[in-house]
């Protein structure tokens, strides 16, 4: 069962992880018939500290594993091994953190930023709201600047499905000033990097005053821009390759056009003061 949640996470960016969670699984539930185990005992099993340094597991982190061992109960069903999934209560979790900084700020941040690997990977960022792991992972062969778009191949997406990325002017300009001495499109000293230059970025939102921001915000920040500027979310959400509109859904507060243009459907005083114009003036004389 486990081996069939692997074998479909293969490829994914989040791979790694679900390694973690099949090992812990295995490690619980590796004697047993997978018919005989129950809800209660997922529920009961679900780990409360990581292995490796004991810190205490968030309900968010929890809700990654119970998400994992119900993926795996849903193929063994699918497979025929199975009747039926058992249902377990997904943890409670704190309402979804969106940070996001103003145009000018991300002005200020690149043009702080001293290293141009680093310009360039955070403008590519913000212009387009790849992940990090996509930024790294884009190859030239998987740019069309004729087409202005770029593939994020399902190897390097996150949901493990290729999508497209649309590419403005801006974007394009990242692009072509890139060296081409890789097959990466942002590869650093000739090699595809592993990591962005995380000290030089905090370095800097340190300096510019900027608090609890992440690269991850990067695309959080796109993405509230797009809303604020009047994106349809059903755009968005395929625009950023999420899977679910659920997913997009925390942007929606950012925005008040997609209800301000309906709120003229209710109206009731500017009649009452017309037909007050135009009504005859009462009289209590007879004439």
């Amino acid at each position: 069962m486990v081996v069939l949640a692997m074998r479909e996470a293969d490829g994914q960016s989040c791979f790694e992880n679900k390694q973690v969670y099949a090992r812990y699984w295995l490690s619980v539930f590796g004697d047993r018939v997978i018919s005989k185990i129950t809800g209660e005992e997922i529920a009961d099993n679900l780990p409360e500290f990581s292995s490796a340094r004991r810190v205490k597991l968030s309900n968010a982190t929890r809700n990654r594993y119970r998400s994992f061992i119900m993926r795996a109960f849903s193929l063994a069903v699918k497979s025929g091994w199975l009747s039926s999934v058992p249902h377990i209560s997904t943890q409670r979790e704190p309402k979804v953190r969106i940070r996001w900084i103003e145009k000018d700020q991300a002005r200020a941040v690149i043009a702080s930023l001293w290293s141009d690997w680093m310009k360039r990977v955070v403008s590519f960022a913000l212009l387009t709201g790849a992940r990090k792991g996509e930024i790294l992972s884009m190859k030239w062969e998987s740019v069309n600047l004729s087409r202005r778009i770029a593939v994020v191949t399902a190897d390097n997406a996150k949901s493990g499905k290729a999508r497209p990325l649309p590419l403005n002017d801006e974007a394009v300009k990242i692009i072509t000033s890139c060296p081409r001495d890789s097959d990466y499109v942002f590869a650093k000293n000739g090699r595809q990097a592993a990591q962005i230059g995380r000290y030089e970025f905090d370095k800097v939102l340190e300096q510019l005053g900027i608090s609890d921001f992440r690269f991850h915000d990067l695309r959080h920040t796109w993405a509230s821009w797009h809303v604020q500027d009047g994106t349809p979310l059903m755009v968005l959400k395929e625009m950023g390759g999420w899977e679910k509109l659920e997913m997009v859904n925390k942007y929606a507060h950012l925005s008040t056009e997609h209800l301000s243009k309906f709120s003229g459907t209710v109206t009731f005083l500017a009649q009452s003061e017309d037909d007050d114009q135009n009504r005859a003036p009462l009289s209590v004389v007879n004439s």
